[in-house]
């Protein structure tokens, strides 16, 4: 568990996340959970699948797995290295309502970050207060707007563009097109005064600023959605009434909020 201290990267590559931007600006915003070595540091991932392996019988069967990266790169992602926390049934795929199955483990990550639980440590022969923070997530795009609460369904499907993003409906297609990709060249690139290629405009704007984790709090300030399934009298799910951005104040938030308000923007 110590690997990821002890362990010198000699030519400056990125081959685990300890070399990443997220690690290094957590080491230095929290150097005292971070000068034990044996502390978990923690990703989250979800998806779901068919158990049945059958395209014609809908199920969804979703797994919630935690992922200690103290580990070398060749042990982290092991079977035997993964932690199941917890196995979320069907039939139908959780949505929002992921928050409500997430609470225990939620609670327990709080608890494991304040407070640490005693471990002994067999290689020292030792006890010491183990700690845990949960770094990131890790899930596709319809899993990142189950766990966050944006909304990937709608044309500002973008969580890093957030509300600055530029899309197109296509009027047959019935699809969203961005076409205002050209933003993110260098302000000199030859692309963003190519009018024919393109819309036929010159593509004069920056590129979208990320939200910071306080700019994300502010917009979720007011969000109130309630969670659980609606059904109507006849037994079907209702469809929301106005379609919301953010579609809720997700879980996700009260961890971070409580514990290391600063995370918020390593976590989006």
């Amino acid at each position: 568990m110590r690997w990821h201290a002890n362990s010198e990267n000699l030519d400056g590559k990125l081959r685990h996340p300890r070399d990443g931007k997220a690690w290094k600006t957590f080491d230095q915003q929290f150097p005292e959970f971070s000068s034990e070595p044996r502390n978990v540091r923690l990703g989250l991932a979800t998806d779901g699948f068919n158990p049945y392996g059958s395209m014609s019988m809908s199920y969804s069967v979703w797994p919630v797995l935690l992922f200690p990266y103290n580990l070398p790169p060749w042990m982290s992602m092991k079977q035997t290295s993964t932690i199941l926390s917890m196995i979320i049934p069907g039939k139908q795929m959780p949505g929002n309502d992921i928050d409500i199955y997430l609470q225990p483990l939620i609670k327990e990550l709080k608890e494991l970050w304040s407070d640490g639980v005693p471990t002994f440590d067999a290689s020292l022969k030792e006890t010491f207060t183990m700690r845990a923070i949960l770094l990131w997530t890790i899930s596709d795009y319809p899993g990142l707007g189950n766990l966050s609460g944006w909304n990937v369904h709608t044309g500002l499907a973008c969580p890093s563009c957030n509300y600055d993003a530029k899309y197109l409906r296509l009027r047959h297609g019935k699809k969203n097109c961005y076409m205002g990709h050209r933003r993110f060249l260098p302000e000199n690139h030859v692309f963003r005064k190519d009018k024919q290629q393109f819309d036929g405009l010159i593509e004069t704007r920056d590129s979208p600023i990320t939200p910071s984790g306080s700019v994300i709090l502010q917009q979720i300030q007011n969000v109130d959605v309630t969670l659980g399934k609606k059904i109507d009298a006849v037994g079907k799910r209702r469809r929301e009434d106005v379609i919301l951005q953010w579609r809720k104040r997700s879980i996700f938030f009260s961890y971070l909020i409580g514990n290391i308000f600063s995370c918020v923007t390593i976590w989006m």
